[in-house]
């Protein structure tokens, strides 16, 4: 068994392929969280199982494609039946199965039901402290099986999300996936769009004649918008400023941006400057780009 804390969370060993892990625990100590960040890592999130249902789905694990590598189940033990369902399906063939117990103190756990003004699902006609002892009773045996154990007493969401991310995501795994996008102001900014900059200081090829059907990803347009003045200074001093950015969202865990760079139509200026910008933040470490041109072939 290992206990994860909020100083130091224990190293776990990395997912091997038909991985499932089994997230459980106290009530108000964290499963939503932990189910949102393992989704962000790229597990395979089923979110409320009932305990009766792993096996079916450890045996669809075992003969699964690499889509469902890395399986992780959501599951709420006050039924007490986790643990006979668990040693039932260990005792055949199958993924590799670990169990993360999440906890916290009372203090904490009285807080944060007051907090969002629920009661404690097994207090009954008593105190919300009356229902996390209850729990605890009746948790104690996966909590003593479990092969992680985290106490969230003291952690924030974001740094629950980080110590899930420190514990299960790949070496490999890039820290945060930009989605880098031109647009046409004339048709609207993204409304999903974290940072938005405006290439519409360049001069338009639309008044090239030569130019106006093509568009920025043309070697022509690229090569017009990209020699103007200001254009390569622009660009490489944007990309410089994301850098800092960038690595501050892998910080706080973060896992997913949204750059919008616009001109008018979003087909020339817009394009070849997201080109370009997508190359040079592509190669920080840990960040894996996706060039969008939303209004590209529009009229």
């Amino acid at each position: 068994m290992t206990d994860a804390t909020s100083e130091a969370p224990a190293p776990a060993a990395e997912p091997t392929a038909r991985s499932v892990l089994v997230v459980t625990g106290m009530a108000g100590a964290g499963r939503s969280t932990v189910s949102n960040a393992l989704e962000d890592l790229g597990w395979y999130v089923v979110d409320n199982l009932p305990p009766q249902m792993l096996r079916p789905l450890l045996d669809l694990a075992g003969h699964s494609d690499d889509r469902l590598a890395r399986i992780a189940v959501v599951v709420d033990v006050r039924g007490g039946q986790l643990l006979s369902e668990l040693k039932d399906a260990g005792a055949v063939d199958g993924p590799q199965v670990r169990l993360l117990f999440l906890e916290a103190n009372d203090a904490a756990l009285v807080r944060r039901f007051e907090a969002v003004r629920r009661p404690h699902p097994l207090q009954g006609s008593g105190t919300i402290l009356d229902g996390i002892t209850a729990e605890r009773a009746m948790t104690a045996a996966v909590r003593e099986q479990s092969d992680i154990i985290i106490d969230t007493s003291e952690l924030n969401i974001h740094q629950l999300a980080n110590a899930i991310n420190e514990l299960f995501a790949d070496d490999d795994a890039p820290g945060v996936r930009v989605t880098i996008t031109s647009f046409g102001f004339k048709y609207g900014v993204p409304t999903d769009a974290d940072m938005v900059a405006d290439a519409r200081f360049l001069p338009n090829p639309f008044w090239v004649p030569e130019l106006r059907a093509h568009t920025g990803k043309d070697a022509d347009v690229r090569d017009y918008v990209l020699r103007q003045p200001g254009a390569l200074e622009f660009v490489e001093r944007y990309a410089e400023a994301l850098r800092p950015v960038l690595a501050g969202y892998q910080r706080e865990n973060k896992s997913h941006a949204t750059i919008a760079i616009g001109c008018t139509g979003g087909k020339h200026r817009s394009v070849a400057v997201v080109e370009r910008i997508a190359g040079l933040i592509g190669a920080q470490p840990g960040v894996v780009v996706n060039v969008k041109h939303r209004d590209l072939g529009r009229e």
